[in-house]
C-alpha cells in the first residue's frame, strides 16, 4: 500500500514538472512576440528583427525575450501612428520577424535595436546579406560606446567585408533630405540618459544631467554599388526611446521631433529606393 502511494506521489511530481517544463517553454515562446503567420497586408509594416543575444548579454536565456525586444511594442505603435499621419503611406500593424523566416523579404524596412548585444548565426548573416542586396533597408538603434560598436563592427565584417562603413553626409546624402531636410545632427538619447531610469522610471536621485556624459552621436551607414544606402546606423543614439516615450512629458519633445523627422525619412528612402 505504501509503496504504491510512493509510486503515485512520483508519478504526480513527474506530469507536474513535465507541465512546468511546457509552460516555461510556452512562455519563453510568447516573450518572442507574435509570429508572421499571413502576409503583409499594408504597403508598409514596421518590422522588428528577432535576435539571440551574445551569451554575456543574455537576459531572459536563449530561446526567450531578449534584447532585440527593448522598447517594443511601444515604439512602434507610436511611430507607426505619426507615420499615417505625416505621410500617405499605408501602414499596417507592427511585426516582429527573424531572419531565417523567408517572409522577411516581404517587409523592405528592418529595425534592430540594442545590436552592440546581437550574436548573428552565419545563416543569419548570409540571410540578412541576401535581404539587403535585394533590396532591403535594415536600420540599427541604441547602443553606445566602444564596447558595443565593436562586436557589431565585427558583425558588419562578416556580413559585407569588401564595403567600409561611412558617415552620413548631412549636406550630399539623399536620406537626409528625401522628405524632411535634417541638416543638425543633434543627438537623440535614451530616456535612462535624462535622469529618468530604466524603463520610464523616475531616477531615485532625480539627476537631471542631460546628455553631457554620452559619447559623440554618429550616423553610419554601409551603401550599395550604385550608392544606396541598406544600413542606416544611429550609434550613441537611442531613436527607439524617442518614439517609445513620445507620449512622456519628461522626454525633451525636440528630440522626439528629430526622431520622428529620421523615421519618416528612413521610411521613405527605404520604400523609394
Amino acid at each position: 500500500m505504501q509503496a504504491r502511494a510512493i509510486r503515485s506521489t512520483r508519478l504526480l511530481a513527474s506530469i507536474l514538472c513535465t507541465l512546468g517544463l511546457i509552460g516555461a517553454f510556452a512562455a519563453a515562446r510568447a516573450q518572442r512576440g507574435p509570429r508572421n503567420e499571413a502576409p503583409p497586408t499594408a504597403e508598409f509594416h514596421f518590422a522588428r528583427m528577432i535576435y539571440e543575444d551574445a551569451p554575456r548579454y543574455q537576459r531572459f536565456g536563449r530561446g526567450g525575450g531578449g534584447w532585440w525586444s527593448q522598447d517594443w511594442p511601444d515604439a512602434e505603435v507610436h511611430f507607426t501612428q505619426s507615420l499615417k499621419r505625416l505621410t500617405r503611406i499605408d501602414a499596417g500593424e507592427s511585426v516582429v520577424i527573424e531572419l531565417t523566416d523567408d517572409a522577411v523579404f516581404d517587409y523592405p524596412w528592418l529595425y534592430a535595436t540594442q545590436v552592440g548585444y546581437w550574436d548573428l548565426s552565419d545563416l543569419e548573416v548570409e540571410r540578412l546579406r541576401e535581404y539587403l542586396m535585394r533590396g532591403g533597408f535594415l536600420m540599427v538603434d541604441d547602443f553606445f560606446g566602444e564596447e558595443e560598436w565593436i562586436p557589431f563592427q565585427e558583425t558588419m565584417t562578416r556580413l559585407f567585408p569588401d564595403r567600409p562603413i561611412i558617415e552620413i553626409d548631412a549636406d550630399t546624402d539623399e536620406i537626409l533630405h528625401v522628405l524632411y531636410d535634417i541638416d543638425k545632427f543633434t543627438q537623440i538619447p535614451g530616456l535612462r540618459h535624462l535622469g529618468g531610469g530604466f524603463g520610464g522610471r523616475r531616477g531615485r536621485r532625480g539627476n537631471y544631467y542631460g546628455v553631457q556624459g554620452l559619447p559623440e552621436p554618429y550616423w553610419r551607414g554601409i551603401y550599395d554599388d550604385d550608392g544606396r544606402l541598406m544600413i542606416a546606423m544611429n550609434f550613441n543614439q537611442d531613436v527607439g526611446d524617442a518614439w517609445e516615450h513620445a507620449d512622456d512629458s519628461f522626454y525633451p519633445a525636440p528630440m522626439t521631433a528629430l526622431a520622428y523627422r529620421f523615421g519618416v525619412n528612413y521610411v521613405v528612402y527605404a520604400m523609394t529606393h
